[in-house]
């Protein structure tokens, strides 16, 4: 089990970075609580961060969708909700978790250590959304709000302007390669209209396998929407 001095002293390092002291600080050292750590250390009854997780994707939903809605007021339903998918992706939140370098101070097992867990799209994702629930536990919404705006506004901006989007192909590579290193390829298979409106249809396979399909503008579009299919296929 890692030192208590050394984790208190990370967890020093990382309020100064996020700018946020907590009153309990058994709420930080619980967003920073992998399963995997909690699992390896039963005797100890640790709890994981995952239903800090399941709050804090919700309280995370609440602030980006409040400020798409109060700032950008000539977008629709429909655009809003593109807009703050594209946000709170798993690319988007693992973004922020570099920005503040969170991979440094998780617990983990030693599976995930050896395994390059630090690094893991996943596991930063989730561990930020854990964080954004321990800082309204312990601090309410009026502290959460700015932490969330301050990591992630950008993206918003980013996002409106069409500079960011959900990445399911980068999702899908992360969740297949979690064992063992899988061949993915992405096709072309079909094209339908004129020139001026042309939609591509892309398959993508999986050791030679088709595991999902989809339709789009332009043949990277195309090969998101089959990412995406594939994903939902998975889950």
């Amino acid at each position: 089990m890692q030192d208590l001095k050394w984790f208190t002293n990370k967890i020093k390092k990382l309020e100064s970075i996020i700018e946020y002291s907590f009153k309990d600080k058994n709420n930080i050292a619980l967003a920073l609580t992998h399963s995997s750590y909690a699992n390896e250390y039963k005797n100890q009854k640790l709890i994981s961060n995952e239903r800090l997780e399941f709050l804090g994707d919700t309280v995370l939903n609440m602030i980006i969708s409040e400020n798409i809605y109060s700032n950008y007021s000539h977008l629709s339903e429909g655009e809003m909700t593109k807009f703050r998918s594209n946000v709170i992706c798993e690319t988007s939140l693992a973004r922020c978790a570099k920005k503040i370098n969170i991979g440094e101070y998780l617990l983990l097992g030693k599976g995930e250590e050896n395994t390059g867990g630090r690094n893991r799209i996943s596991i930063l994702s989730d561990a930020v959304e854990a964080l954004i629930g321990a800082i309204y536990i312990d601090g309410g919404i009026e502290n959460t709000k700015p932490f969330v705006l301050h990591q992630m506004g950008e993206m918003i901006d980013e996002s409106i302007k069409g500079l960011i989007f959900m990445d399911y192909k980068t999702q899908l590579q992360e969740v297949l390669q979690k064992g063992n290193d899988k061949k993915i390829i992405y096709e072309i298979i079909d094209e339908k209209g004129p020139d001026h409106n042309k939609v591509f249809v892309s398959q993508v396979k999986v050791d030679g396998i088709a595991a999902g399909t989809g339709k789009g503008r332009t043949k990277k579009e195309a090969e998101q929407m089959a990412a995406k299919s594939a994903l939902e296929t998975l889950k």
